[in-house]
């Protein structure tokens, strides 16, 4: 692979886990609003990296939009707190490493997750120190590959790459027409990739040596 200008990641699946809270998040705001229904982390880990209208579809099929919406909205409101009091598992090497990798490429994250979600990732794992910018789903509800190039666009960008887990990442940075960079350790599978890493550490190891 050319050496790239910066790396963009994608964050649940790719630096941390934080699918056991969002799952409390949705049980919480369910029985806040009295609602019989129960979300387990297998089902949402199968949701990671979709859109936010997407997994409301799946998740409550039995309320319009403007209900799941709103269920939705208590939800993310619930999570600032939540990811402050709970966190989640950041993967092996990530804290660490993105320290190294900063020292040779600027590195972002965006995600389809909801706006502020990127923050309270940062502000937890301690590292708005290694970001340069973030930008979530939520902020404008565009799809990743317009993201891609919002921030290519702000910041310049000439030759990026994109880090992420799911075959829909792959897809969205070859709509971006840039190169795939596949984790293998979180929750997608693809055969679409430029390069694969299985963990953190061999991924730093290879583009800090570029």
């Amino acid at each position: 692979m050319q050496k790239p200008d910066s790396l963009i990641f994608d964050m649940d699946g790719t630096l941390w886990d934080a699918v056991d809270t969002y799952a409390y998040s949705w049980n919480l705001v369910f029985s806040e609003m009295g609602i019989d229904k129960t979300i387990t982390r297998d089902v949402l880990a199968g949701m990671v990296g979709m859109e936010g209208k997407k997994v409301i579809e799946i998740l409550m099929p039995e309320f319009d939009h403007d209900k799941r919406v709103e269920i939705y909205s208590t939800v993310n409101d619930r999570r600032h707190n939540l990811i402050r009091e709970k966190g989640g598992i950041l993967y092996d090497g990530v804290r660490e490493g993105l320290k190294e990798l900063a020292e040779h490429y600027p590195l972002f994250i965006l995600s389809n997750c909801a706006k502020g979600i990127i923050r309270q990732f940062i502000d937890w794992a301690g590292i708005d120190d290694l970001i340069k910018d973030e930008l979530a789903h939520g902020v404008n509800f565009m799809p990743k590959n317009h993201n891609i190039k919002l921030l290519m666009d702000k910041h310049g960008l000439q030759n990026p790459v994109y880090v992420g887990d799911t075959a829909g990442d792959g897809e969205q940075s070859r709509l971006a027409g840039i190169p795939f960079v596949f984790v293998s350790y979180g929750f997608g599978t693809t055969d679409d990739y430029d390069v694969k890493f299985d963990d953190f550490p061999s991924l730093v190891k290879y583009f800090t040596s570029l």
